[in-house]
């Protein structure tokens, strides 16, 4: 890869807003690549491409893309093993479904 200009992956809350009730920048996931687990906020995400695209800060592999148009919004976490979402505490947790 070459070395290009990046952004912090704190820069993917407003758009991952548009998707999500929560702030994701503290969610915790694991690259598929190298198995490192780190916060959302910790990728390194390039916007050179139709779209944004976070990289893993330790083997730079692709861990999420986010591309929105005005008619719809795709995430793809191929990359990521999970993702782990903080849940705010003041909400009861809703039960068995």
């Amino acid at each position: 890869m070459t070395d290009m200009s990046y952004l912090d992956g704190n820069m993917l809350d407003a758009p991952l807003r548009e998707l999500f009730a929560v702030d994701l920048s503290g969610a915790m996931g694991r690259c598929e690549n190298c198995g490192v687990v780190g916060p959302v906020g910790g990728l390194r995400v390039y916007s050179h491409a139709p779209g944004l695209v976070g990289r893993c800060p330790t083997c730079s592999q692709v861990m999420l893309r986010f591309v929105r148009s005005p008619a719809w919004a795709r995430l793809d976490l191929r990359g990521t093993t999970f993702l782990q979402v903080p849940m705010p505490l003041d909400q009861p947790h809703p039960g068995p479904m």
